[in-house]
């Protein structure tokens, strides 16, 4: 009897050994058929299972599969699918072909690939395996909602103004990114972004720049360039690029957070809470002991869920993430008054205090207007307290509530559209998001009317400032991270140059000449900077001439080029006047020779955003 029971055992673990042997690994790289470009984010699934992975940023993947048999289906926005047989194969490379029909019948966000693949929804990222639960609507399948309601301030594109009668120009710096994760989430769904959501310089200042590191005491280096502007030859383009100084995590100083997390019913999607929960986890990861975080909720009222806790411990933060629900409605203005009580209770001197708020912006109950926000909001930055924004969720999006509370509050604001988004926001730029190294930073551009006929400042149309407030140490401005950079564009239309955008007649009553240093000087701008340090209450300024050295776009830097390519498709998008007949494909080129090294893969994603639009709008 224990012979034979002992010759079960062992041919129930020769049997398990089997079992476990018939499994191997495959794995490829899935590229674009049209300029074999790798495609990060493809969906890439066993047929018939739950077994399922997403290519990274160079289009890489990899997925253990049965030793024999099988089918790998692969599938992205905008691309046919492909069904590929396994047979024994240890490597199996993709080349996908665009197709304008999946766009219209495929959701994708970010990443994330939701649709009508093998009747589940599809949940993942780059770098593990994801989830694939059945979610039933009407049809069976997860649906978009049919009510839009999402609201977008309007923005009137910056004109050109003639540099005689109009010499300064003066605005203020925006490090937020929302606009692009925003507009990325339409195309990827097969839709066209609402022009208001398209703000230029947002787009341009979601990419990283190689710009240097600051040597001397300022906190940021300036860096400028000039070419042709692409779209119109007889114009210029100026670069003006700002690099904050990057400081290693453990110099930074400690940070007092307190969560403002929105559980009001219109969360309660998982595109929302369950996002909101996950992103905030990563956070959470990155805190130091030295760091401290409180949560507080609003729904019908606001609630503090877990009091000011040292982030040495971690498991009782995430705890407390974890147990929130979404229900109620939604009393915004209650949960930011209490969120600020509690940062204020525990308030670090000279270190980062900072309210984080995530929400979809759609404020219900209590205090919601605007104006009443802004209120709140403004007093409570001048005791030292900040403010970032975390934007969710899809149909009933307030885009222009939260850019106005980010804004007034001192802080950032990003659109967080996948659990990969909430990585770049939160953990890759964790310095530049939380941790400022100069407020109020403004620049005052003075144009050499020698030189330079007329100009216009691409983007930037909700940061612009009078001329007056350039001086005015009073006016708010933008603030600058540890490591963020900053870019803006100015397009120039250049003396003697005929240009139907700047036909503007003489003045009756008054002339105005150009005086003999101005012509004699190469100078075609000065470009002034004021900031504050962090704790100042006393800018400084800095001044910096440029003079145009007639380089062409081919010999520009590849911080030149990606910009230009971003701001033409911003252009585009806008179906601005400007843009003439520079077209998506003039885009891909242009950016496809300043991809440098995009080690996240950002830059090449841009690149088969511009495609997909470019198949569905523009053929």
């Amino acid at each position: 009897m224990k012979t034979l029971l002992t010759l079960l055992i062992a041919l129930a673990l020769m049997a398990s050994g089997k079992i476990a042997s018939e499994e191997r690994t495959v794995s490829g790289t899935v590229t674009s058929a049209d300029d074999g470009s790798p495609i990060p984010g493809v969906n890439v699934v066993l047929k018939g299972t739950l077994t399922g992975t997403v290519t990274d940023a160079q289009g890489f993947y990899s997925l253990n599969v049965p030793l024999q048999n099988g089918t790998l289906v692969f599938a992205f926005i905008g691309y046919q699918t492909k069904e590929i047989a396994i047979g024994k194969h240890p490597i199996i490379n993709v080349a996908l072909q665009q197709d304008v029909q999946e766009l219209r019948e495929v959701v994708v966000t970010g990443y994330a690939l939701q649709g009508k693949v093998a009747g589940v929804r599809i949940r993942g990222n780059s770098s593990k395996k994801y989830e694939m639960n059945a979610v039933p609507a009407q049809d069976g399948y997860w649906q978009q909602p049919v009510h839009n309601t999402e609201e977008y301030d309007a923005i009137n594109e910056n004109i050109f103004h003639d540099a005689q009668k109009n010499p300064l120009s003066t605005f203020s710096i925006d490090v937020d990114a929302a606009s692009y994760s925003n507009l990325r989430r339409y195309i990827n769904g097969g839709q066209r972004p609402p022009k208001d959501a398209v703000r230029i310089e947002e787009m341009i200042n979601y990419f990283n720049y190689e710009y240097p590191q600051p040597k001397g005491e300022d906190p940021f280096s300036i860096n400028t360039e000039i070419s042709v502007a692409p779209w119109n030859p007889q114009h210029k383009l100026v670069q003006i690029g700002l690099q904050g100084r990057v400081i290693a995590k453990d110099k930074l100083p400690a940070s007092n957070l307190v969560f403002l997390i929105d559980v009001s019913g219109s969360m309660n999607e998982p595109s929302k809470l369950p996002l909101l929960k996950s992103s905030f986890k990563m956070l959470v990861n990155q805190l130091r002991d030295q760091d401290r975080v409180a949560i507080v909720v609003y729904a019908g009222a606001a609630g503090l869920v877990l009091p000011s806790t040292p982030g040495s411990e971690k498991k009782k933060i995430m705890e407390a993430l974890e147990n929130l629900q979404a229900g109620g409605s939604t009393a915004g203005g209650a949960g930011i008054r209490l969120a600020y009580e509690i940062a204020k209770q525990h308030l670090k001197e000279e270190g980062n205090n900072r309210v984080i708020l995530a929400t979809d912006g759609d404020f219900n109950v209590g205090e919601s207007s605007n104006a009443a926000m802004e209120r709140l909001i403004e007093e409570k930055r001048k005791e030292g307290i900040l403010l970032t924004v975390l934007g969710y969720g899809m149909g009933n999006y307030k885009d222009s509530k939260m850019e106005t509370l980010s804004n007034k509050g001192n802080g950032n604001y990003f659109y967080i559209d996948s659990i990969l988004e909430a990585q770049k926001a939160l953990v890759n730029e964790f310095g530049g998001t939380l941790f400022t190294i100069a407020k109020d930073v403004k620049l005052q551009v003075e144009f050499n009317p020698a030189r330079v006929k007329a100009y216009r400042l691409i983007g930037y149309e909700n940061r612009m400032l009078r001329a007056e407030d350039f001086n005015d140490d009073k006016k708010d401005a933008g603030e600058l991270g540890a490591g963020h950079t900053v870019t803006a564009l100015y397009e120039i239309i250049p003396t003697g140059i005929q240009s139907e955008f700047s036909n503007i007649d003489e003045l009756k009553y008054q002339k105005n000449s150009i005086t003999a240093s101005a012509e004699g000087t190469q100078e075609i701008m000065t470009i002034k900077f004021r900031y504050k340090k962090p704790e100042g209450t006393t800018s400084k300024l800095i001044v910096h001439p440029l003079v145009d050295k007639n380089v062409s776009l081919k010999n520009t830097s590849e911080n030149f080029r990606w910009a230009t390519a971003v701001a033409a498709f911003g252009m585009i998008l806008r179906e601005s006047e400007y843009v003439k007949d520079f077209a998506c494909n003039d885009v891909i080129h242009l950016a496809n020779s300043a991809k440098g090294v995009d080690e996240n893969g950002y830059r090449i994603e841009f690149i088969n955003l511009v495609k997909s639009f470019e198949t569905t709008y523009t053929k």
